[in-house]
């Protein structure tokens, strides 16, 4: 990833949170409770456009594994809604600031798909070492 492109710089971001928010999900499942709820309130006061809206509820309609997998997915499509994501909140500011603070310090370890070049996986920021 070119660290000097906005615009990937922002997807990775994007791709390492919700990478986080998947983690959290598997862990405390019942918080999909609170981003379904949200999804219908988009619906219902057109706060987000629809056809977001419409896709997010029919991803989180579907199974733990593969919402988790739709929503680190590298394709455009998942890029675009990761844009107006339903996960507000379910990371702890703590987390969130700490996977922002890593990705300022290192953004070329990471691929556009949010993979470290030095492994060929995704950087856990959650449990690396300072």
């Amino acid at each position: 990833m070119d660290p000097r492109n906005p615009h990937r710089l922002a997807e990775a971001r994007s791709l390492a949170l919700h990478r986080a928010v998947a983690r959290r999900l598997r862990e405390h499942p019942a918080l999909l409770d609170g981003v379904r709820a949200r999804v219908e309130r988009w619906l219902d006061d057109r706060s987000v456009a629809r056809p977001y809206a419409e896709a997010w509820r029919e991803i989180l309609s579907r199974s733990l594994d593969e919402i988790e997998a739709s929503i680190v997915d590298p394709s455009p499509r998942a890029r675009d809604l990761r844009q107006c994501s339903p996960f507000a909140g379910v990371l702890d500011p703590r987390t969130r600031w700490r996977i922002l603070r890593e990705l300022r310090r290192a953004p070329g370890d990471v691929n556009e798909d949010g993979s470290a070049k030095e492994f060929g996986e995704f950087v856990d920021f959650e449990h690396r070492v300072p």
